[in-house]
């Protein structure tokens, strides 16, 4: 009987792209690293654009290069699918989805766990998973599944700026923490307004799109997170960028 399969699970992330690094230098086993992409439809990706653009022209490649074999999943639903989709029943019958509900959030469902569980499904039941947690996250470490998912950060004791370090040293760090410490979709509900500034700054196609969704009428909710509008973010930046100009102008 041979051995089980490892995979990494990675988010490109420093955490996943640390552990994929302490694997290869430390040849740990690892069959593949397999990496969901949540789109926000069919063409636009969920991923910030530097993000994504460091995936596919630098990081990938990198690992491929590595010997890594790299699987891309992809729901079939979208966040604009999900958000124009319409409800089925209850008081709210007929009414559009909207904006995803923070703590319940219905992308992090459909678009990423359930691609995620079915490809699961397709591997031997002993495989292995590496997770991307560090030896200071002690809580999340506890959770772990024994046997099941493995942090090798932890193994070889690797806090997150260690891993941090490791992808920069290795060219691997993502753009993405020069403006942010996470993670995460550019439309996610829990995005800090640091970020958000950066995207209404830096990719005002993509700011559009959104304004475009809060337009349209008949929606369960009106919030893009728990206490603001999407429309009330961009008056409170436009605002500032109105104040901003008058400073200069003095």
């Amino acid at each position: 009987m041979g051995r089980p399969k490892f995979i990494a699970s990675v988010s490109f992330g420093k955490d996943s792209l640390a552990t994929v690094l302490l694997a290869k230098e430390h040849d740990e086993p690892l069959d593949e690293a397999v990496y969901c992409e949540v789109m926000f439809d069919k063409d636009i990706s969920g991923e910030v654009p530097e993000h994504r653009d460091f995936i596919y022209d630098t990081a990938i490649p990198k690992l491929e290069e590595m010997g890594v074999r790299i699987i891309v999943l992809r729901s079939a639903k979208t966040y604009v699918d999900l958000f124009t989709g319409r409800v089925t029943r209850g008081p709210k019958k007929s009414m559009v989805r909207s904006f995803p509900i923070c703590g319940r959030c219905a992308v992090q469902r459909d678009c990423k766990v359930r691609p995620i569980q079915r490809y699961q499904k397709t591997l031997p039941p002993e495989t292995v998973k590496y997770i991307g947690i560090a030896r200071d996250e002690t809580e999340r470490l506890l959770r772990l599944e024994n046997g099941r998912q493995v942090s090798l950060l932890a193994k070889y004791n690797f806090t997150e700026q260690d891993a941090w370090q490791l992808c920069d040293s290795a060219g691997l760090l993502s753009p993405v923490y020069a403006f942010t410490g996470r993670g995460g979709c550019w439309f996610c509900p829990n995005a800090k307004m640091p970020e958000l500034r950066h995207l209404y700054d830096h990719h005002p196609d993509l700011w559009a799109r959104m304004l475009a969704l809060q337009a349209i009428p008949g929606k369960t909710t009106e919030k893009f997170n728990r206490t603001q509008k999407f429309s009330d973010i961009d008056a409170v930046f436009r605002q500032e960028d109105g104040e901003a100009a008058l400073r200069q102008a003095a």
